[in-house]
C-alpha cells in the first residue's frame, strides 16, 4: 500500500475516528492524530529503500495519509538542507550547531509541508475548497497548493501580516480578507463564514488532522540526514506548535519502526516575550496555556495568543526532557543579523528567535558545549525585508568609493 493509514485518534480521549471521512476536531474539541499500521511498515520497508527514493517528503509515503499517489499534490517540497554553522556556533559556544533551513522550501516557509499533505488528502476526500485563518505564511502556502490541486481557498489574515503573504494568496487566486485584529479574530470570521458554505473544509491549525503529518516529516528528515541518529536538542518556534508536535510524533513513530534508538532529542519551544502563553504555562507547570490579550511581536508567525494544541506542545516538551524559552524582539533582531554576518544566512525572525534561545540556553548551561543542536529556521529572510534597515551612502556619478579601513 502507498499509505498504511489506519484511523484517526482523539488526542485527549484516544477515541478512534474514520480516516476516510472529512474530519475536523474530535467530539471533545481536541485535535485528531493520524495513526498507521507501523508493524506492517516495519515488516515491509527498510531505511535503505527510502534512500533510493526522490529527495522530497513523499519518500516517507507509508507513514503519510494519502492512499492513492494520483492525489499527491506537490511542488517538490521537503528534504531541506541541514547546514553546519561553524562560525556562529563557535561564537555562542555550540560548535555542533546545525540549521534545518526551511526557507528553501516552496513558498519560502515550512508551511508548505503541511499544505502539501493537507491539500492532497482534502483532494482525495472530495473537498471543494479549503478555508483558514492565518498569520500569513500558512495561508499563502495553502492557497498555492489548493490552486495546484484545483481546489478553491478562503483565507483571512490580520491586517499586520507580512505583505508578501497576501500577495502570494492573491497570485494563487485565493478569496482573501484582512481583519483588524489577531489570528483568533480571523478564526472567528472563518468559522462563521463556513456555516453558510457547502463543500469547504476548515483547515485552521490542528482543526484538520493532516497538516501535522506534513510537518512531522521535518523529524524524519533530520534523523535520516544524521544517519538515522537524533540530535541532543531541537529548537523550534512555537506559535500554533504543529511542527514541534509533529517532530515529536515522528520520533515516536521512528522508534516503533526500529529506525532510531531509545534516545529522544530534547525539544525546546521558543516564543517571544511579546506572546509567551506556552512558555508561561510550562514554567507554571500547567498542562494548557491561558489566552493572552494584546500580544505583539515582530516574529509574527509565533504571535498566537492561544493555541488549540498547546497541551500537545507541552506534552512533547516534557516527554522529551525539553524546555520552553521566551526571548525579546531585540534579541531576535540581533541574532538575525549576527547569523547573517557570520554565515551568510538571512533567516526569518521566528528562526532567529530560536538562535537567541540557543545562545541563552548555552549561557545557562542547559545546552552543553559538546551537544549536537538543531535549530529550525522556518522561513526565508527575504519574506521579511523590514527586519533589515538599509541606510547607505549614495555616491555621485563622478565620485569615488572611500578607501578601505
Amino acid at each position: 500500500m502507498f499509505s498504511s493509514l489506519s484511523h484517526l485518534e482523539c488526542s485527549r480521549t484516544g477515541t478512534s475516528y474514520d480516516a476516510d471521512e472529512v474530519q475536523g476536531v474530535s467530539e471533545v474539541g481536541a485535535p485528531l492524530l493520524a495513526r498507521y499500521d507501523l508493524d506492517g511498515v516495519r515488516a515491509s520497508l527498510t531505511r535503505e529503500e527510502i534512500a533510493t527514493r526522490p529527495a522530497d517528503l513523499w519518500r516517507y509515503h507509508e507513514v503519510l495519509p494519502v492512499r492513492d499517489p494520483a492525489n499527491v499534490t506537490t511542488l517538490g517540497e521537503g528534504m531541506t538542507p541541514l547546514l553546519p554553522l561553524p562560525a556562529y556556533g563557535a561564537s555562542i559556544g555550540v560548535p555542533g550547531l546545525l540549521m534545518k533551513d526551511e526557507g528553501l522550501i516552496p513558498t519560502g516557509t515550512f508551511k508548505a509541508r503541511g499544505a502539501a499533505v493537507g491539500v492532497s488528502r482534502a483532494r482525495e476526500l472530495g473537498v471543494k475548497a479549503v478555508a483558514m485563518p492565518t498569520n500569513g505564511n500558512a495561508g499563502a502556502a495553502w492557497s498555492v497548493y489548493a490552486a495546484r490541486a484545483g481546489l478553491g481557498s478562503l483565507v483571512v489574515m490580520p491586517v499586520d501580516a507580512p505583505e508578501i503573504t497576501r500577495r502570494e494568496c492573491v497570485a494563487a487566486g485565493a478569496e482573501l480578507y484582512l481583519v483588524d485584529g489577531l489570528i483568533n479574530h480571523a478564526g472567528a470570521l472563518v468559522k462563521a463564514a463556513l456555516e453558510e458554505r457547502e463543500g469547504y473544509q476548515e483547515v485552521s491549525t490542528l482543526k484538520e488532522p493532516y497538516r501535522i503529518e506534513g510537518k512531522k516529516t521535518m523529524g524524519y528528515e533530520i534523523a535520516e540526514q544524521l544517519g538515522w541518529r537524533v540530535p541532543d536538542v531541537i529548537l523550534y518556534p512555537a506559535g500554533g506548535g504543529v511542527g514541534i508536535i509533529g517532530i515529536h510524533k515522528a520520533m515516536l513513530e521512528m522508534q516503533a519502526l526500529g529506525w532510531i534508538g531509545s534516545q529522544l532529542p530534547r525539544l525546546v519551544a521558543v516564543q517571544s516575550t511579546g506572546c509567551p502563553p506556552i512558555v508561561d504555562a510550562f514554567l507554571a507547570g500547567e498542562d494548557e496555556s491561558t489566552l493572552k490579550d494584546g500580544t505583539q511581536t515582530l516574529a509574527f508567525g509565533i504571535n498566537v495568543p492561544k493555541a488549540l494544541g498547546d497541551f500537545l506542545v507541552l506534552r512533547a516538551v516534557r516527554e522529551s526532557g525539553g524546555t520552553a524559552v521566551a526571548v525579546t524582539d531585540e534579541t531576535i533582531l540581533a541574532e538575525l543579523r549576527n547569523l547573517a554576518a557570520a554565515e551568510g544566512a538571512w533567516i526569518c525572525p521566528e528562526g532567529a528567535a530560536c538562535f537567541a534561545a540557543a545562545r541563552e540556553l548555552r549561557e545557562s548551561g542547559w545546552i552543553g558545549e559538546q551537544e549536537q543542536v538543531v535549530v529550525l529556521n522556518t522561513g526565508a529572510g527575504l519574506k521579511y525585508p523590514e527586519t533589515v534597515d538599509v541606510d547607505v551612502p549614495v555616491l555621485p556619478r563622478d565620485g569615488r568609493v572611500p578607501r578601505g579601513q
